[in-house]
């Protein structure tokens, strides 16, 4: 016998660690999930946590070597990654608005996107650097939260951008961008993201630096390299950003740009790293 689903009822066991008032505000946030690769996990992690409603958007498919961290399974490839995402949550609570937008955000479908949302979960391909620059640019114009989130092998990154705050990531990769503009030209991905992993690199593992290091000469050579990635990293990022929304929602205290939030399971430590603090040589 099947029975009817009841919101409370799947919310139960939340009680003593999150207050009915937080857990009200969680059921009305609107999130959206802005790249629903790795962002199908802080996905499936928030209907879990009793988020009901959500607007996704990618234009990217379902692949077989997206099974070992992304919350797919093998009957998914070759679905629309938003289709197949919002079948999991729906299967988690069958009550929730999930809005699922094929696409991928360009200059014309950015700010309708964010500006349906309260909060912003931001794992873009960092492969589309205007896209990525613009979200946040768009987020901040409607004064809306971001989280940005990066795996980095047995560990992620997460960074919390306020809503209304006068901080961006434009604002936070100018030097990089500058320094990779030699003579006026258009810096490369590879070049911004170097730089900036450059100013992380006293921070991390050292297999991270040297896997990170190596996708990118080879992007740099015009050799096509699929970063490695691992599902640990995949599900810290799910953990580290829903606790970090929680504490949003219930009025905690949490690190804010550009202060960002990293742990290594390698190291079994947790960072707040300011990257102000540091410049790209």
């Amino acid at each position: 016998m099947t029975n009817a689903f009841d919101y409370e009822t799947s919310v139960t066991r939340n009680s003593g660690y999150i207050s009915a008032e937080t857990q009200a505000k969680i059921r009305k946030t609107r999130l959206l999930i802005a790249g629903c690769g790795i962002g199908s996990s802080p996905a499936v992690c928030a209907a879990r946590m009793g988020f009901e409603n959500f607007v996704l958007v990618d234009g990217d498919v379902v692949d077989a070597h997206n099974l070992n961290r992304q919350f797919y399974d093998f009957a998914d490839i070759g679905k629309p990654k938003v289709a197949a995402l919002k079948d999991k949550i729906l299967r988690i609570n069958p009550e929730a608005k999930v809005e699922a937008i094929e696409a991928y955000l360009d200059a014309d479908n950015t700010q309708e996107i964010v500006g349906k949302a309260d909060i912003v979960f931001d794992t873009v391909d960092f492969l589309d650097l205007p896209a990525i620059l613009r979200l946040h640019d768009s987020a901040k114009k409607h004064k809306a939260h971001i989280f940005t989130a990066l795996s980095v092998g047995f560990g992620a990154l997460v960074w919390y951008f306020p809503a209304g705050s006068s901080l961006t990531l434009t604002d936070i990769l100018a030097p990089d961008i500058a320094g990779s503009s030699a003579g006026g030209t258009v810096p490369s991905y590879a070049d911004v993201f170097a730089s900036f992993i450059q100013r992380l690199a006293p921070h991390l593992d050292a297999e991270v630096v040297e896997q990170v290091s190596k996708v990118l000469t080879m992007m740099k050579d015009g050799k096509p390299c699929p970063a490695s990635q691992v599902a640990v990293g995949s599900f810290a990022i799910g953990a580290m950003a829903m606790s970090m929304m929680h504490d949003l929602l219930a009025g905690n205290p949490i690190p804010s740009a550009p202060k960002l939030v990293l742990h290594s399971f390698r190291s079994y430590q947790t960072q707040i790293v300011d990257v102000s603090t540091s410049q790209p040589d």
